[in-house]
């Protein structure tokens, strides 16, 4: 059954800070029900339902390990259990290592495959199951992939992975009026991407697109939410949100 705007139920994997919780906040304020999927910090994961709440917007957390298939579908379940069905689904939890192709360490990008590639799919095929006609599935690539950085192997490799599990899936929700996009974000200002950076590089960063500034979360979440809402003709598509930048 194809539910009313106002009844939409969204997950937000990594919806406790940055991108993720700039989305969540966004999907609420635009009258979505939304559950946060995080994987450890309860203090953060805490502070987005009640700023959501004290907005006048409805949210629950739920703490998940998205490359655990079991975890997964417990998400999905107890989404389906507290507020009746699941409309979006939005992964945009992942990790991000650097180093040299040359010098990475295996078990670090062993680590990366398991979130970025491995979860992204199993978040991807518990959505496939459950998520309701006029619904949307949106997973978090990067713009990092074009531009070939040092450094960016293991992160872009998996990112890469991201954008073919989400065209193929929406091809084979043919029929099903699921919309299934990548959305790939620029150098965006929050503190993972601030994280071991000096002032020269977030700069040159920054003006890396012909605005010239670093992207925001709230940049993303606009994106998304059109893409979780009206945005019904945009399918199949992995979107650069990044001032131009490439």
């Amino acid at each position: 059954m194809k539910t009313n705007e106002k009844e939409r139920v969204a997950i937000v994997t990594g919806g406790s800070r940055g991108i993720g919780r700039a989305i969540a906040e966004r999907l609420a304020a635009d009258g979505q029900s939304v559950v946060i999927a995080y994987a450890n910090n309860d203090a953060e994961a805490d502070k987005t339902v009640r700023f959501i709440e004290e907005n006048g917007g409805k949210a629950s957390a739920i703490k998940t390990d998205i490359s655990d298939e079991t975890a997964v579908s417990t998400l999905f379940k107890m989404t389906e259990k507290i507020y009746g069905g699941v409309d979006v689904v939005v992964n945009s939890a992942g990790i991000i290592r650097l180093d040299t192709v040359a010098n990475f360490d295996l078990n670090t990008l062993d680590q990366i495959i398991r979130t970025n590639i491995r979860g992204t799919f199993v978040v991807n095929q518990q959505a496939a199951r459950l998520v309701r006609s006029g619904g949307a599935i949106i997973n978090l690539s990067t713009s990092v992939k074009k531009l070939a950085l040092p450094t960016y192997a293991a992160y872009s490799a998996s990112k890469g992975a991201v954008d073919a599990i989400s065209l193929v899936l929406a091809k084979e929700l043919r029929g099903r009026d699921i919309t299934v996009n990548a959305v790939a974000p620029g150098p965006t200002a929050t503190e993972l991407f601030f994280e071991g950076k000096d002032d020269e590089t977030i700069e040159r960063m920054a003006k890396m697109n012909p605005i010239e500034r670093l992207g925001k979360p709230e940049d993303i979440a606009e994106v998304i939410s059109s893409l979780a809402g009206p945005a019904r003709w945009i399918n199949g598509q992995t979107i650069y949100v990044n001032g131009g930048m490439i």
